[in-house]
Formats: structure tokens, sequence, C-alpha cells
């Protein structure tokens, strides 16, 4: 029985390669028998075609994107920029389509896809290296960096191209597919397609998945699609071919997206430090101190308008001042994270700023309504495993750890309105204002801790 998965697998990646390798097959016959390579030139077509693939293209590269910035994951992110390279490239592309925005061609425009598409085989082969620790910091860092300049490049290209600036002048309007330079540029995005193909296929034989099944195909059919560019023929069947090719690519993928469970649908392209990577953190819980003796004498629409309230302006300091990851909001309950992607060395400082302005900003509230329950917070720091947790319908990002589980307990122990804080916490914020709250015996801890009150940050 337990062989029944991988045999499946086995037969989904055979069945792929062979509906893969169909595209490839027509466009050979299509070139040894021009007669059944057709000439269809109309517009209008050729405009919404690209458009559409433009505009899922472009979808793709925010929904990955979103991902990759909120779990910190550098391949996700890479993936997002070879999107976006397509999406803004082919966006230009439509507007090389003569008499429906423009009256003539448009060299720039009309070469616009190739140039698009190999940039982006860029960033297709580098996300499917294997990062890790550090190097994984590092390439967010960068990858963000790239994204800024890879939109900085389509803004260039397009004033070029309407200016008409050398090389892409009227008089050297070329067809669309790629001929002089654009040549070798095609065939090197060929290669770096086929290899990120490969590298997502030795993934997939590690961890079958239909995401990562859905990118390797995407490559492939990206990588086919420029074997066209280079060879096709102007308007003719194996022209259109190509554009229909990364249609096809970017929709396996929208298609992969649509397919998984929504809260994490991207996750089995996540590196193995986002799937379960340690990290040194500092985890924020806060509670209300008095919460059930308030909801047994309210009604539970009081209720959710004291918690709404309470929320409305505790989060906002925590996640936009300080940087915190909100990891689940439970009832009165809050659990943030700080460096749970590995880019806030001043984690402990992040975490007790925000405990601290967490607490100013709710007593605000309590002035008004003095008979609410106070929160009270608590604050750990420590090594934390970084991992995803559940199955298909039901998976979440999140930490364990005995830092976890501590800073839980050391919250049970705060005073309301007040922030404790444990030892590994108070050892690198030397600079700030405490005063002990004593040792103190903490659930599931065999010796007791010594816990402080934060009184400022110094």
């Amino acid at each position: 029985m337990a062989e029944q998965p991988f045999a499946s697998s086995r037969r989904m990646l055979v069945l792929s390669a062979g509906v893969l390798v169909l595209p490839l097959l027509g466009f050979v016959l299509l070139m040894r028998r021009p007669a059944l390579d057709l000439h269809w030139e109309h517009h209008p077509s050729h405009f919404w075609l690209v458009l559409a693939t433009a505009a899922l293209s472009a979808v793709l590269a925010y929904a990955t994107g979103t991902a990759a910035q909120r779990r910190g994951d550098a391949r996700v992110m890479l993936v997002s920029l070879a999107f976006l390279s397509a999406a803004g490239f082919l966006g230009l592309h439509a507007l090389a389509t003569p008499g429906v925005l423009l009256d003539e061609a448009n060299a720039g425009f009309a070469v616009a896809t190739p140039v698009g598409i190999a940039i982006g085989s860029l960033f297709a082969v580098a996300s499917s290296a294997d990062f890790g620790g550090d190097r994984a910091v590092r390439a967010v860092v960068l990858a963000r960096r790239a994204r800024v300049v890879l939109l900085v490049v389509m803004a260039a290209w397009a004033v070029a191209s309407l200016a008409q600036l050398p090389p892409l002048q009227a008089d050297q309007v070329v067809p669309e597919q790629a001929g002089g330079l654009l040549g070798p540029l095609a065939l090197v995005a060929i290669l770096l397609y086929g290899v990120a193909a490969a590298r997502y296929l030795r993934l997939w034989l590690l961890r079958p998945s239909l995401m990562l099944l859905s990118m390797l195909s995407a490559f492939v059919l990206l990588a086919e699609a420029m074997v066209a560019v280079v060879f096709a023929r102007n308007w003719q069947l194996s022209w259109w071919e190509w554009h229909v090719l990364m249609l096809a690519a970017f929709a396996l993928v929208a298609l992969g997206a649509r397919l998984q469970w929504h809260e994490e649908r991207f996750a089995d392209l996540y590196l193995q430090d986002t799937v379960a990577g340690e990290r040194e953190m500092s985890v924020l819980f806060a509670d209300l101190q008095g919460f059930t003796t308030f909801s047994e004498a309210h009604e539970p629409a009081e209720v959710t308008a004291m918690l709404n309230t309470f929320f409305q302006v505790a989060v906002p300091p925590v996640v936009r001042q300080y940087g915190g990851d909100i990891d689940r909001i439970i009832g009165d309950a809050l659990m943030v994270t700080f460096n749970k992607r590995g880019d806030q060395p001043d984690h402990a400082a992040r975490a007790a700023g925000a405990g601290l302005a967490l607490q100013e900003a709710t007593s605000r509230v309590l002035a008004e309504h003095p008979d609410w329950p106070r929160f009270r917070v608590g604050i750990n720091s420590g090594p934390v495993l970084v991992s995803l947790l559940g199955t298909e319908g039901g998976r979440t990002h999140t930490v364990i750890g005995d830092t976890v589980n501590t800073a839980s307990r050391i919250e049970g122990k705060a005073p309301g309105g007040g922030v404790a804080i444990g030892p590994a916490t108070k050892a690198l914020l030397p600079a700030a204002r405490t005063e002990s709250l004593g040792p103190m015996e903490l659930k599931g801890k065999t010796e007791p801790i010594e816990v402080h009150r934060l009184l400022a940050l110094g």
C-alpha cells in the first residue's frame, strides 16, 4: 500500500511528459511541412491573446510576491520576478499590434516578448537553486531590489520604444520572431528554462506535489515557446503556437494554485528553511486579564465590540512600527513573532518596543472604558523552529519550540497592564529598565525562571 502514492506520482509525471512533448512535436511537423503552417493574420485576436497572457502572469506575480513577502521565501520571490518580467514585457508586446492601440508596428514593442521571457529565465533558474540560512535572507533582499530594477528597465524600454531610440528606430522594425542578436538570447533562455525545469523535477522527485509539477511544466512550455520564437514564421500557425504556449504555461501555474489550500497556495515551493528552519526569535503573547469574567457578564456582541476596539489600536503599532508578524489571534489572545524571516537581528528590541506600545495604545481605550479588562504581555527570546504544519485542507505556517511555550507561560504571570520578559530577552536588552518579579514556577519547566517587568527600553 505504501507504494501506491509513489506509483500514482510516476504515472502523473509520465502523463505530464507526454502532454508537454506534444506541442514540440506539432511545431516540428509545421516546420517540416510548410503547407500545414497556415497563415492567419488577425490583429485583434493577437492583441487580446497577448494581453490576457500578460494579465494572468501579472496576477501570478502579485500572488507569489505577496506569499514571498509574508514568508520571506527566496524561491517564491524569484518566481514572482519571473512572472513579473513576462507580464511587463508581454503587456508592451500587446501594444505592438498594428491598428489596435498604435497605428503602426513598433520595433521595441514587437521584440518585447522574447526579451521579457529571456529575462524571466534568469529568475527561473535562480529560483531553482538551493538556498539556506543567511543566503536565503540575502537572496530575498536582493530580489526586492531586483524587482525595482526590473520595473525601471521595463519603463525605460517603453520610453525607448515610443521614442524610437537606436536600435529600436522605425526603420529597424522586425517581425515578432527572434532574429539577429535575439536568436542567441532565445537559445540561452531555452537552456536556462531547461536547467530550471530539471532542478524542479529533482525537487518533485523528493516531494511530489501539484505545484512543483505545474512550475516545471510551465518552464518546459516557456522553453518550447522560445524555440518557436526562433524558428516560427510570422503570422503562421507556428507563430501563433508560441503565444498559446505562454498562456498555457501561466494557466498551469494558476490552476495549480487554485487547487491548493488557499492559506498556503505556494507552500510546496518553499525552501527547506521556510518549511522547517531554525531561527533566533522573540515571541510575544498578549491576552486580557479577566476576559472570562467579562464575557460571562456581557452579551457576545458587546464582547466582540470590546475586542475589536482593542485590536484596532493594539495591532497597528505591533505590525507597522515594530515589524511583528501576527501568528494568530484566538479570542482575546494575540501571538506575535519577530525575526520569523531571519531579517530582524534586533528582534528582542522590536518585541519589547511592541509590547510597550501595545500597552500604551490600549491604555487610552481603558481611559474611556475603565470597566474593561487589561492586557498582559509576555515576551521570550531564543531558538525557534519555523514550521509548516498540516496538510491539504488545513495548513499553517507557524513557530514551535520551548521558547514559544515559555513566552506563553510568562504572559500568564505578567501583571495586568504590564510587559513581562524572560531572562533571554532581558540579556538582549542591556539598556532596558526592568524590575524583577522574582523566580517563577512555570508549567512544564523543571526549574524556576526569573521574570522581569519591562519598564522602558532605556
